[in-house]
């Protein structure tokens, strides 16, 4: 039950995050990148309809469309996150009406339209779920065919952004030509951030304490490998280990203390697959 409540609070929040980030700097500024929000701002400027109502009808007919190509399995977490969206979005647009951006400082307010999304989606997509609109499509186009989805929802994007040139004025779209090259990035980066672990390798000639101290202290295993010193002949041990950032530098401070000549190799992975970290 708590490992529920923890994803559900975590679907909510992070789609909060994105309708924010949304609505108060990307539809002020009129920024085009991103899939269904970019191509609702482009919507918006014939006036026939706002960009959140928009949003809202173009959501709900994916939403239908992946219900019935892509399965009951598929509408779990999707439609939860893209309803709450698009709902969002436009109680936001009724609740905090806007005609002109927050600040008069656009680089400014685009930082914030595309950090505040891209962390949001990097939370999601860490979790096994996602924000509908194109993600939607893609998913249709992955099941039927071999088609390069990247590629596809990447020129989907570079199109919307381009239009906003003639939309729009110059230096709008080249806001939004900024905005589209960041954003992959940061949700990448995000994504590494949440995930970031330290592994260990610990050469030493007593590895008995080291591997104590992991064990019964940490609360974490390792693997030891016999080994001999290329230049001294030396027999020696080789201790593997996998930790999080809290963890690696108590054993850090710890192999300082306890056995200083000890040779540590610490190096950076976001993609440690097993027990204690993540699941296939």
């Amino acid at each position: 039950m708590k490992k529920n409540i923890r994803y559900f609070c975590l679907l909510t929040f992070s789609t909060l995050i994105m309708a924010f980030g949304t609505y108060f700097f990307k539809f002020t500024n009129n920024f085009t990148f991103g899939g269904i929000t970019g191509l609702a701002v482009l919507v918006a400027r014939t006036g026939l309809v706002s960009a959140s109502d928009f949003n809202l009808v173009a959501s709900m007919i994916l939403l239908v469309i992946g219900l019935f190509v892509l399965g009951r399995k598929f509408a779990a977490k999707t439609a939860y996150c893209s309803i709450l969206l698009s709902v969002a979005l436009s109680a936001m647009e009724r609740i905090w009406p806007m005609d002109s951006p927050l600040t008069g400082q656009p680089m400014l307010e685009l930082c914030f339209a595309v950090a505040l999304p891209a962390l949001g989606s990097a939370i999601l997509f860490n979790i096994g779920a996602s924000s509908g609109g194109t993600d939607i499509i893609a998913m249709i186009l992955k099941k039927y065919s071999s088609f390069d989805i990247g590629r596809a929802l990447m020129l989907s994007d570079a199109l919307i952004t381009f239009i906003g040139f003639f939309i729009f004025d110059i230096e709008t779209g080249l806001y939004s030509v900024l905005g589209l090259a960041i954003r992959s990035f940061m949700v990448d980066t995000f994504i590494e951030s949440f995930n970031l672990s330290k592994y260990f390798n610990v050469v030493c000639d007593h590895p008995e304490q080291i591997c104590d101290f992991i064990v019964h202290t940490l609360g974490r295993s390792a693997s030891v490998c016999q080994a001999k010193g290329a230049y001294s002949g030396r027999d020696k041990y080789i201790i593997l280990t996998a930790l999080n950032r809290v963890q690696a530098v108590r054993l850090r401070n710890f192999i300082k203390t306890n056995d200083p000549e000890a040779f540590i190799l610490i190096s950076n992975t976001s993609e440690i697959i097993g027990k204690g970290f993540h699941s296939v």
